[in-house]
């Protein structure tokens, strides 16, 4: 059954689109630092290390739950798990509007990376189970660009609202589509079933891995453990510069004026949305070629590193065009995710995308706080701005450096085939 379509398409259309609804508000919240960011360090009076914890308390709050969910949405559904998650969702963001202080808004990002962390991984779940596994690829794929459009709806919609608004008000309407969303899930999700041993692959063995199981046969897998450190530092990385670092390279190291810097950060999010349609176009007709997701991070991941150290050398030269190509092309990253839940039986598919997942958010995580520290490390020994960025992100693209080559180069028991890149 695992091959074909278990919901019809009609039914798998109107669910794509109430999940995709869900999420495409999660990643409005969660990109909605960097356009407000100007406004922020402003109001509170941030250094650079607070703005990078405030950005990755959201993260934060999304690696705390994924284990746990994990197992939840094997054993309950995305339905149960989702709306019940966005309810912490709306508390956080009705929290963040009223927020006086840093230690509140850090609580307030933190509460919605919480509620939000099952928007992506909820539907991904459902997915392993409804539908075959080149529609498995499309639909993450197509997941990610209504994830983009969140991303645009964070960068010139919020900027022209500000004026009229505040900010503040802004997270009243957040709150409000959190609970639209939770109606038009908790109307169109299918029913869960509790074990599907009878969707197994036909290599993997259907009663090995009973939702009531914990998390040892996804840690144990060759190709997780090889995706990980990948997971970390360059998905990880690539969230965080999306969402976080683009912004202040391009306001505080290219000179853009806040509303360019919003301006740029619109332009990006419109590249992304066309690469991921793409990859939802192109993942079919790649899959179908034996072409997979592990060959194609191989391929291209040494050009988004080259984008990325092109960037730090050119400097304050490196403006939005270099910053949309560098994502664009760091997009192949997210094939790893259903690369890894289609590695192993269904009934594992909600442990292996959260723990996937914690891998990612806590890279972001670490990534957007361990940048602001060493930014300010730097210029606290003497660096200028432009220097001290160049600097930190350096670290970064080292880290990342270090990471494909483990993924090339893993030991022989901890790898599948040799992906050296042709």
């Amino acid at each position: 059954m695992s091959g074909g379509m278990l919901v019809g398409r009609r039914q798998i259309a109107t669910v794509f689109l109430a999940f995709a609804f869900a999420y495409f508000l999660s990643t409005l919240v969660r990109a909605i630092t960097a356009t407000l960011s100007p406004t922020l360090t402003a109001e509170f009076e941030l250094e650079a290390r607070d703005l990078g914890l405030l950005a990755g308390g959201y993260f934060l709050g999304f690696a705390f739950t994924q284990l746990p969910m994990g197992t939840w949405l094997d054993r309950h559904g995305p339905k149960r798990v989702v709306v019940s998650f966005l309810c912490v969702a709306v508390v956080g963001c009705l929290l963040f509007s009223v927020a006086t202080h840093f230690s509140l808004l850090l609580a307030a990002r933190v509460l919605t990376g919480i509620g939000v962390s099952a928007c992506l991984m909820a539907p991904l779940t459902g997915y392993r189970r409804w539908l075959a596994p080149p529609m498995q690829l499309r639909s993450n794929s197509w997941m990610l660009m209504v994830g983009s459009f969140g991303l645009v709806g964070a960068t010139l919609p919020v900027h022209w609202l500000m004026p009229y608004l505040g900010w503040r008000p802004l997270f009243w309407l957040l709150a409000a589509g959190v609970v639209v969303s939770m109606a038009l899930i908790a109307w169109t999700a299918p029913a869960w079933r509790h074990n599907l041993a009878a969707d197994a692959p036909d290599d993997a063995a259907p009663d090995t891995a009973p939702a009531g199981a914990g998390y040892a046969a996804v840690w144990r897998d060759p190709f997780f453990r090889k995706l990980a450190p990948i997971g970390f530092f360059n998905y990880g990385g690539f969230v965080a510069m999306q969402t976080l670092w683009a912004v202040p390279w391009l306001t505080r190291v290219a000179g853009y004026a806040p509303y360019d810097a919003a301006n740029a950060l619109f332009w990006i999010s419109i590249a992304l949305l066309g690469t991921y349609w793409l990859w939802g176009v192109a993942n079919p007709w790649l899959a179908q070629r034996g072409i997979p997701a592990a060959r194609l991070m191989a391929w291209c991941l040494p050009a988004a590193m080259a984008v990325f150290a092109a960037i730090l050398i050119a400097g304050p030269a490196a403006g939005t065009g270099a910053w949309a190509f560098f994502l664009c092309v760091s997009t192949v990253v997210t094939l790893a995710q259903p690369a890894v839940a289609m590695a192993l039986p269904p009934a594992l598919a909600g442990r292996a995308l959260s723990a996937y997942n914690l891998v990612v958010f806590a890279g972001v995580f670490v990534v957007q706080w361990g940048i602001g520290l060493l930014i300010d490390l730097f210029i606290g020994g003497g660096l200028d701005t432009v220097a001290a960025f160049r600097a930190a992100m350096s670290v970064f693209l080292g880290c990342c450096v270090v990471s494909y080559i483990y993924f090339l180069w893993a030991p022989p028991h901890n790898r599948r085939v040799v992906l050296r890149p042709a």
